[in-house]
């Protein structure tokens, strides 16, 4: 088993950061660049961004800069011309970076697009800091596989799997009763299903706690980024579905529990700043100084839970129902999920149509609980999941 060592000045640790111009990616920057005689940048993955990318190769002396883009090479190369920094692009360069000699690798590449660097990054033995919800509810058993043949270690980034991280005992394992993620219920957690069928795309996208990307923040609003979280927490800590609550705490203070068997519960608590999971990560096995607002308890007024709405947030059932069903089933959730929030944010169908899009798409695949043998399987299941999801936004939109 490998001994993994906190980062020092003696002993840098180094890293890639898949998706660095993305929330997560800029958070990450931003705690590498505060103390950067810890931290040795191998490379920087970006979707498109190349100026935000070529700035932060710059700031952080990183070995390699990539756009997944192809058709942003030459911009990129530009940007960074007079640097010994190496540049590549397209989706083969993007799995190349995660195949380089870091020991630490952010995986933040929003969607289904994150998988394959994640695995590669998984089967060579990498700290895997996970914060693509895609690629474990997608490929979970195979990511796993991954990490325990390996000898390497899987971090979670998300807020709530981080706090179960935190205070989850895995010696303690049978006398755990339940994991609790809590959720803040996005920015309609009390509106009507009237009001939320006239939502708009600036709407949705407006969160009252947290600063997420575009996605992320749709799925929030809708809950299905809860959804997904339960999925990833059952592969994440081994426990039936039944044994995975949904508690919604509009405060956003507590960000997730463990309930023993002998009545305690153990919590993670902080303040709303993704900083926070991922200095835990960046730093783990030792903690590091982190730059996020302390929590202030003479600040907080009170802190309230409430049940999830299931009616007015389908988007839990269907998650909970794709775990239960398992094989193509979180497959096919998440492509067609993907497939609808875009076509939400391109203002091609309503808000609630999120939801019913995935349903649809669900319902009719046939051999839904067959089992998935390999990533094969799991990329043709992707994309004709998202081949219907195209057709059913498109109806809809003709019929609008």
């Amino acid at each position: 088993m490998k001994k993994w060592v906190a980062p020092s000045p003696e002993n840098p640790r180094h890293v890639t950061i898949l998706g660095s111009t993305g929330s997560v990616g800029q958070s990450t920057v931003d705690l590498i660049a505060r103390d950067p005689t810890r931290y040795r940048v191998e490379a920087l993955v970006a979707r498109r961004s190349v100026e935000l990318l070529a700035e932060q190769a710059r700031r952080l002396r990183a070995r390699l800069a990539v756009v997944a883009d192809p058709d942003q090479y030459r911009s990129l190369k530009e940007a960074l011309a007079g640097t010994s920094i190496e540049v590549a692009a397209g989706p083969e360069a993007v799995v190349e970076a995660a195949s380089r000699p870091a020991e630490w690798v952010m995986a933040a590449v929003v969607g289904f697009a994150g998988l394959a660097p994640t695995l590669v990054a998984a089967r060579r033995g990498a700290m895997v800091a996970l914060a693509n919800k895609e690629a474990l509810v997608c490929a979970g058993r195979l990511l796993m596989d991954a990490i325990d043949h390996s000898g390497g270690v899987l971090l979670p980034v998300d807020s709530e799997h981080n706090a179960i991280f935190q205070v989850f005992e895995p010696d303690q394992h049978r006398a755990v009763d339940r994991l609790i993620l809590t959720a803040s219920g996005g920015p309609f957690r009390n509106w009507s299903l009237a009001d939320m069928a006239e939502v708009t795309p600036e709407q949705a996208l407006a969160h009252p706690n947290w600063d997420m990307g575009d996605k992320i923040s749709i799925d929030s609003a809708t809950m299905m980024n809860k959804g997904l979280e339960l999925i990833e927490a059952q592969l994440l800590f081994g426990l039936p579905e039944s044994q995975v609550d949904i508690v919604v705490h509009p405060q956003s203070v507590i960000h997730s529990m463990v309930a023993y068997c002998d009545g305690s519960v153990l919590a993670q608590l902080g303040t709303a700043d993704m900083r926070i999971p991922i200095s835990h990560a960046l730093g783990w096995p030792s903690r590091i100084d982190g730059p996020a607002a302390k929590l202030d308890f003479m600040a907080i007024p009170a802190l309230t839970f409430e049940r999830p709405d299931s009616g007015r947030f389908p988007a839990l059932r269907l998650a909970r129902e794709a775990l239960m069903t398992g094989g193509y089933a979180p497959i096919v959730l998440n492509a067609a999920n993907e497939t609808a929030v875009a076509a939400f944010l391109a203002r091609q169908i309503r808000f609630l149509d999120i939801a019913r899009i995935v349903e649809d798409v669900m319902s009719g695949w046939n051999g839904l609980s067959e089992a998935v043998e390999g990533l094969q399987q799991v990329e043709a299941a992707d994309l004709e999941a998202r081949r219907l999801a195209e057709d059913i936004c498109r109806t809809r939109l003709q019929s609008c």
